[in-house]
C-alpha cells in the first residue's frame, strides 16, 4: 500500500531504470520533468522528433538521453514513438508537443499500435489529506458515458495496473449516489453488475479484489457513514480503487478534490500494451513527475 506519491518516487527509485519513449519530445517543460526522472534515477528516456530541436533542449537543460529518433511531423514521431515500445524498446510512452487526437490515432492504429482489444481508460490517483493512501479512480477523462461492458474492461485495466504497482487485493467501489439498484438510474445497475462481473470469477484467479456495489461515496470512506445507513461494508474507510458512473462525475470529483482538497495527484492511460502518459502542458512539474513515476510502475510486469 502507497500512501503518498513520496512513496511512488521511493518505490520506483528502488527497481531497475524504465525506458520512456517521448513522441514529439521537442517541449522544455516536459524535458525538464523528465530531466528530473532521469536524475532522479528511474527513467532512460529515448527522445523522437527533430534532432536539432530536441537535443538543443536537451543541451540547455543538461539531460542526457538514451537516444534521439530522427521523425518530421507530429504522425511520423508519434509512429516512431510507439514502435519503440511495441518492438520491446521502451517500457512506457509519453506524449510531447503533439496534438492529442494524432496521438491517440498512434496508439489506435490497428496495424502498427498498441492495441490490445480492451477499451483505452484514464486513471487517475489522488493524494487525498486527510486519507491514509493512495485513491486509484477510473474513468475521468476519456470515456464519457461508458455502459456496462466497458466498465469491465475499465474495471480490468486498473486492477491489472494496480497489480503492477503493488496493489494487492485491492478494495473496489463502484460508486454511485445511493446503495439501492433502480432500473431508472443506470450506474446503480451497472454497478451492480460489475458485482456480480467479478463474482462470476470471470477476471480470474490472478486479478483478485473486494467491490461494492451501488455504494454512495460516504458509505465508501466513512466507517461512520456506513455504521449510520446499517450497511455491512467490508470496504469503508478503506476505499482503494473507485470505478465513477461517468466521466462527468469523475471529472468534477477529481477537480473539487485537486482546487479546493489541494490534493496532489498523477494520471494514466490504460488499456493499450503498456502504460500510456497522455498529460498536458497545463500540468506541473510535480504532476508530470508524479505520472511518469506512477506509469512506470504499471509497466512492470
Amino acid at each position: 500500500m502507497l500512501k503518498n506519491f513520496d512513496e511512488v518516487l521511493e518505490k520506483v527509485r528502488s527497481i531497475e531504470p524504465f525506458t520512456v519513449s517521448v513522441a514529439a519530445a521537442a517541449d522544455k517543460e516536459l524535458l525538464q520533468a523528465v530531466k528530473t526522472a532521469s536524475d532522479l534515477g528511474f527513467v532512460r528516456p529515448v527522445l523522437v522528433g527533430d534532432p536539432k530541436a530536441v537535443g538543443g533542449i536537451c543541451e540547455e537543460i543538461g539531460l542526457k538521453p538514451l537516444d534521439i529518433l530522427a521523425a518530421d511531423g507530429e504522425e511520423k514521431a508519434v509512429a516512431a514513438a510507439v514502435k519503440a515500445v511495441r518492438e520491446g524498446g521502451a517500457q512506457v510512452l509519453m506524449k510531447g508537443l503533439v496534438n492529442t487526437s494524432v496521438y491517440m490515432r498512434g496508439i489506435l492504429n490497428k496495424e502498427h499500435g498498441l492495441r490490445t482489444g480492451r477499451l483505452l481508460s484514464m486513471m487517475a490517483v489522488y493524494e487525498a489529506p486527510g486519507y491514509h493512501k493512495l485513491v486509484y479512480c477510473s474513468d475521468s477523462g476519456i470515456n464519457v458515458a461508458p455502459n456496462l461492458e466497458q466498465k469491465k474492461d475499465i474495471l480490468k485495466n486498473i486492477l491489472l495496473a494496480t497489480k503492477s504497482i503493488g496493489l494487492e487485493n485491492p478494495k473496489v467501489a463502484a460508486l454511485t449516489a445511493n446503495e439501492m439498484v433502480d432500473p431508472k438510474i443506470q450506474s446503480t445497475v451497472d454497478a451492480a453488475g460489475l458485482v456480480e462481473y467479478v463474482a462470476s470469477g470471470a477476471l480470474g484467479p490472478d486479478l483478485p479484489c473486494i467491490i461494492e456495489g451501488p455504494i454512495a461515496f460516504d458509505v465508501a470512506f466513512d466507517p461512520h457513514a456506513a455504521a449510520h445507513k446499517k450497511i455491512d461494508s467490508k470496504i469503508t474507510g478503506e476505499t482503494d480503487i473507485v470505478i465513477f458512473p461517468n466521466m462527468e462525475a469523475g471529472n468534477i470529483m477529481g477537480k473539487s478534490w485537486i482546487h479546493l482538497c489541494k490534493c496532489r495527484w498523477a494520471g494514466i492511460v490504460l488499456g493499450a500494451t503498456h502504460p500510456v502518459i497522455l498529460g498536458s502542458r497545463a500540468d506541473t512539474p510535480e504532476i508530470k513527475l508524479n505520472s511518469i513515476a506512477l506509469a512506470c510502475l504499471a509497466a512492470r510486469s
